[in-house]
């Protein structure tokens, strides 16, 4: 057997290494800003489903309890429901700070341009006819290119939409 016989090697030559490395980089530096704002419509998605999760809360605790029953809107995403002849402790509440904290929501009253953050709704699930009752929440986040909203009906009904779809194309349409 000669001297200069080749043997087979196993592995990475660091050449090779570098070079899946750079490719690594370059392919993370490319998705970088689109998993932004895959987390910032993740925040607005679930902020919108908290805010709608609450509002069907507090009309089912109505109809079961057959009294009033508020959803108010506290700072930033935080809600909290409860009986209106007495708040405290409430049935039931959310922080912002649950996976939400950086979306901004525009809550009105009916006629789209009172700010608003209480709806009460009575006994049968139906809205409790107030001056500056809670109809329609706005949901948007930095960094984001989904916005969602979510409105109340008179009959009480809380739904979750999207207004950047044309009317009548889809469900999801406001």
């Amino acid at each position: 057997m000669s001297a200069f016989a080749k043997t087979k090697s196993f592995g990475f030559s660091l050449i090779e290494l570098m070079i899946g490395i750079v490719v690594m980089i370059i392919l993370a530096t490319l998705t970088a800003p689109s998993f932004k704002t895959w987390i910032q419509n993740s925040q607005i998605r679930t902020a919108a489903e908290s805010i709608t999760n609450g509002l069907q809360r507090a009309r089912a605790e109505a109809v079961a309890r057959n009294t009033d029953v508020a959803f108010a809107l506290g700072a930033g995403t935080s809600w909290a429901v409860s009986v209106v002849s007495d708040p405290v402790p409430p049935i039931d509440s959310r922080s912002s700070s649950e996976g939400s904290q950086d979306v901004t929501i525009n809550a009105l009253a009916a006629d789209l341009a009172t700010p608003a953050t209480t709806v009460t709704f009575n006994n049968l699930g139906g809205v409790v006819p107030a001056v500056a009752s809670l109809a329609q929440v706005d949901f948007t986040a930095v960094g984001g290119n989904q916005n969602l909203r979510v409105t109340i009906g008179v009959g009480g009904n809380a739904r979750m939409c999207d207004p950047n779809v044309a009317p009548g194309s889809s469900p999801r349409a406001c």
